[in-house]
Order: structure tokens, then C-alpha cells, then sequence
């Protein structure tokens, strides 16, 4: 199949490349840009492993042809981050809440939260079960992971008030 061109911007930069149209978008993360931060969990889109923004909203990148993604703006785990050298509120809650253990749904999960806060800044816990439920775990229950977005949420809640 004859390559395409793509554009478009990945965690604040803009790339370029040729691809074949139906490249997977976590394919051409991966393998063309060299980030490997969203995995390749399932190939089915049920995990939510490979999640990442794609204009303003969460999309599973097992599922989205590079050609979709081509103008467009992704925002994966690796351009999440903190002021500086720190972790982003929600890497740090997670950390801190023990919301992980193997990690192999952190960075779908943490890109899903992202979207689900700014959607929602100050959501209840249901609404954190419902916004992640397209992300699996198979390993810590839930529990903490719920309670590192709260965390999280209520951390940016109050650097944006003293940012105000």
C-alpha cells in the first residue's frame, strides 16, 4: 500500500512522517516516533492500555488508523508532565495512593484521567468508576486508583485557586 503523509502534533510538537493510511495510530506512536508509553494490551480496544488524548478527547489508539489522527493533536503519557522535572499531580497521586502495581494500565489509565478531570474537575467517585471504566486493571481493584484521581482533582483544584 502506497504511504501517506502525516502531520500533526504529538505532546506539543509537530511531526511529520509517511505512513500507510491504515497504520494503527499506537503503531505509529510506538514504532514510528519511538513512544512507548501506551502499550499494547489486547488489540481488541477492551483494555484501554494504549488510551491517549486525540483532540480533546480519550481514544484507544488500537482502534484510530494513523490517517484519522493526521491534523490532529495526541497527547500521550509521555506529555503529561509537571512543572520542571516533577510529576504531573495526578503521576504523584498515583504514586503516593498506590494506584498501581504492575503499571501496565497506568499510562492509559493516568491519559483517561487527564481528559475525565478536565471534563469533570471535582467529580464524585461513581463518576471516577464510570469515566475509567473503558480502562482495566487487573491488578490493584480499583480502589486506589479511584483514590489517586480524587487526590489528584483535589490537588489541581487548589493550585488553580492559587494560581487565581
Amino acid at each position: 500500500m502506497a504511504k501517506m503523509h502525516v502531520a500533526m502534533t504529538v505532546n506539543g510538537k509537530q511531526v511529520e512522517a509517511l505512513a500507510e493510511p491504515r497504520m494503527l495510530l499506537i503503531h505509529f506512536l510506538r514504532e514510528e516516533l519511538g513512544l512507548t508509553g501506551a502499550h499494547i494490551g489486547c488489540d481488541t480496544s477492551h483494555c484501554g492500555a494504549c488510551t491517549v488524548d486525540l483532540g480533546g478527547r480519550s481514544v484507544k489508539s488500537c482502534t484510530v488508523f494513523v490517517a484519522q489522527a493526521d491534523g490532529g493533536e495526541v497527547t500521550t503519557i509521555e506529555g503529561i508532565t509537571g512543572k520542571g522535572a516533577a510529576l504531573h499531580p495526578l503521576q504523584e497521586a498515583f504514586r503516593t495512593h498506590h494506584g498501581l502495581q504492575c503499571g501496565f494500565c497506568t499510562p492509559g489509565m493516568i491519559t483517561r484521567a487527564m481528559r475525565l478531570l478536565a471534563e469533570n474537575p471535582d467529580p464524585t467517585d461513581e463518576e471516577i468508576r464510570a469515566g475509567i471504566s473503558g480502562n482495566l486493571c487487573r491488578c490493584t481493584g480499583y480502589q486506589n486508583i479511584v483514590k489517586a484521581i480524587r487526590a489528584a482533582a483535589t490537588t489541581m483544584a487548589g493550585a488553580k485557586e492559587a494560581a487565581e
